[in-house]
């Protein structure tokens, strides 16, 4: 008697803890933020070593698009920049020193404020160093002014040269975050195009759980609250994870066909995610359940 009295005992602590029904507080699927990266420039792809699946570091160069155009065409910009420097040395000699001390001014300029927060310089030292550099200002404009055709196709060039420097830069392929691929659009050789997507990747070292609750439940629950996650282990069974509410939609929606609540009856409810550390058996899509006690 005394058995089956402490069977019975049992039995109502876990039909107390699991609040009556056992039934989980919210249900969802599991989520990672994807990234879907497209190429910045246009070409043949002659390298793109990567692979589905494949686990990839931020800053990783993964793929280099041909520059050769590039490349001749900043050598033919240079080499008229070279033709127009060589008619108008002397101009261009004059500015480039004014521009040096410049540069130089600028430094003692730096070191003079310095002195004069610390009251270690006076006023006139400072004066005199900002009108050297006034003078020097006025000077490069000057000579500019005089030689207007010529600073303008100069500058004209330089502009031409980072343009192109820029478009060298981005036909390096570099990955953007720490990640798995998910996906991938292109293959070696093929012709990137500016915009068009090259592959999509997730950091699925942390996956999020968007559930639903009613509103009724909201009164339990808070963004950084610890929570249990269950996930399938077999048929049969569940397995227990912890994680943290991230989110809590501000706006109700109406409940989702694919997703069950704890109270079917319930029409409107809330979208909430949760952070869970993914130790390798959370996939994206994987169904999930959350427990808040």
């Amino acid at each position: 008697m005394r058995t089956i009295l402490m069977i019975l005992f049992v039995n109502m602590i876990f039909y107390a803890c699991t609040g009556g029904d056992g039934l989980s507080d919210a249900y969802g699927n599991f989520e990672a933020t994807e990234i879907t990266i497209s190429s910045e420039a246009t070409g043949k792809l002659i390298v793109f070593n990567i692979e589905e699946g494949q686990t990839i570091k931020q800053g990783d160069v993964i793929g280099v698009i041909d520059t050769t155009q590039l490349f001749l065409k900043k050598e033919q910009i240079e080499a008229s920049k070279r033709a127009i420097s060589t008619k108008f040395s002397s101009v261009i000699a004059q500015i480039n020193v004014l521009k040096e001390q410049k540069q130089n001014a600028e430094k003692d300029q730096k070191r003079i404020e310095a002195m004069f927060n610390n009251k270690a310089a006076t006023q006139k030292q400072l004066d005199d160093i900002n009108g050297n550099i006034s003078v020097i200002n006025k000077q490069i404009n000057q000579i500019e002014t005089q030689n207007p055709a010529i600073i303008n196709e100069l500058k004209s060039l330089d502009a031409q040269i980072a343009q192109i420097e820029d478009m060298l830069k981005k036909s390096v392929l570099v990955n953007p975050i720490d990640g798995t691929v998910l996906n991938k659009y292109a293959e070696t050789f093929e012709m990137a195009v500016a915009g068009k997507p090259l592959y999509k990747i997730a950091d699925i070292s942390n996956m999020f759980l968007k559930a639903y609750v009613s509103g009724d439940q909201l009164g339990k629950i808070k963004i950084g609250q610890q929570v249990k996650i269950l996930i399938d282990k077999d048929k049969k069974e569940l397995q227990s994870m912890t994680g943290t509410i991230s989110w809590i939609s501000s706006q109700s929606e109406f409940t989702p066909k694919i997703i069950q609540t704890k109270d079917e009856r319930v029409n409107m409810v809330y979208a909430i995610k949760v952070k869970v550390k993914n130790n390798g058996q959370l996939k994206i899509g994987m169904p999930g359940e959350v427990k808040f006690n």
